[in-house]
């Protein structure tokens, strides 16, 4: 039997379903030690130093860029057999008209609140801008949030990112529009919540004693959806009433490294995961959040999670995708400190515009796989 490693993100949602499949497939012939990393290192470590060191990777979609320049990565579009995946979710591993991870868990950047306290959620911006001069909100801006969270108003200007060679990422007016709908809420957000990744905003929702209670982008998670103080999810906020919902894709995909041999029990282990039944039926019930369009819409799934997808789909269906330029992910960090350097008044929109023409210029979308 051979001996694979694999590397997952440090949370139930990204590490219990691997860790109890890995068990039950041993038996099979597949051997896999599942080892986790926080989720900042997930958001940030190099993909060439991790696949040198592990056969499984699971990453997310601005990584691919560096990873398939380097080498790190096999295609693996043979593994399909035409699973349906909801959202772009496909299409983020897709690059250079090859897939080079399988989707295993969907997510975007939705709205959550306490129902407890805020019981309808803002449909616009000009409404989530209202709800803020009451107190109880915030802005997910942590690491490369900040900037995620400018694409998404972006987004829903209809002016979604570039992933485009030679093309800045947001023109100029997108960008002094989409931060003046942030700037808006910030001036009223609860303080000390600037440097709260979204696991830690999250709970903090979930905790009645905390005065935060909204945030109106934050990237889902179905594990606090349900029990005794759920974290209510929606869509993410509109421009208009009849707008579409803005927001950026995340979640994640297993990859595999170059230099690791897929024979036939790998092969059936990794299809396995990304099965329509497995996901419906084992990923849920293991603090999953699957990829699948099946599990998206299955009743019992969505029933099972408070509502979680039927209130969230209608926004990862209208979901963008990051650039994968070689070098986006350390450029969308340093892109991000420009966009809270801009909402803490320390510099203006017009520097913020010229930081990200910079940093957009920075990465190289043209570089091939060596």
């Amino acid at each position: 039997m051979t001996a694979y490693r694999g590397l997952t993100w440090d949370h139930p949602r990204g590490r219990r379903a691997l860790e109890q499949t890995a068990e039950q497939w041993r038996a099979r012939g597949v051997d896999i030690t599942w080892d986790a990393q926080p989720l900042e290192g997930f958001e940030g470590h190099p993909i060439d130093d991790l696949a040198a060191r592990y056969d499984l990777i699971v990453l997310d979609h601005p990584h691919l860029g560096d990873a398939v320049a380097s080498g790190s990565l096999q295609p693996l579009g043979h593994l399909l057999t035409g699973e349906q995946f909801i959202g772009p979710s496909i299409d983020s591993y897709t690059l250079h008209d090859e897939v080079w991870a399988l989707p295993l868990d969907a997510a975007t950047q939705v709205s959550a609140r306490d129902a407890a306290r805020v019981d309808t959620a803002p449909r616009t911006w000009d409404d989530v801008a209202d709800l803020a001069r009451g107190g109880g909100v915030a802005l997910s801006l942590a690491g490369p949030h900040a900037l995620l969270s400018l694409f998404s108003v972006a987004s829903a200007l209809g002016r979604a990112p570039r992933d485009v060679p030679g093309l800045p990422w947001l023109d100029h007016d997108v960008v002094a529009e989409a931060f003046e709908v942030l700037a808006k809420v910030h001036r009223s957000t609860e303080p000390d919540t600037e440097e709260l990744n979204p696991i830690a905003m999250l709970a903090r929702i979930a905790d009645r004693s905390d005065p935060l209670s909204y945030v109106p982008l934050v990237y889902g998670y179905v594990t606090f959806s349900g029990g005794s103080a759920p974290v209510s999810f929606g869509d993410a906020p509109r421009m208009t009433a009849h707008g579409v919902p803005g927001s950026i894709i995340g979640g994640t995909g297993v990859a595999v490294s170059a230099r690791t041999a897929i024979d036939a029990p790998l092969a059936g282990y990794l299809r396995w995961l990304i099965s329509d039944d497995t996901q419906r039926r084992i990923i849920p019930v293991r603090s999953g959040q699957p990829a699948s369009r099946a599990a998206w819409t299955d009743p019992l799934v969505d029933a099972a999670a408070s509502g979680f997808y039927s209130r969230t789909i209608a926004t990862i269906e209208h979901s963008s995708v990051r650039p994968r330029a070689v070098g986006f992910p350390a450029a969308q960090h340093r892109a991000s400190a420009a966009v809270r350097d801009a909402l803490a008044g320390r510099t203006s929109v017009e520097t913020l515009q010229e930081r990200l023409r910079s940093e957009s210029h920075v990465v190289d979308i043209e570089r091939t796989p060596s």
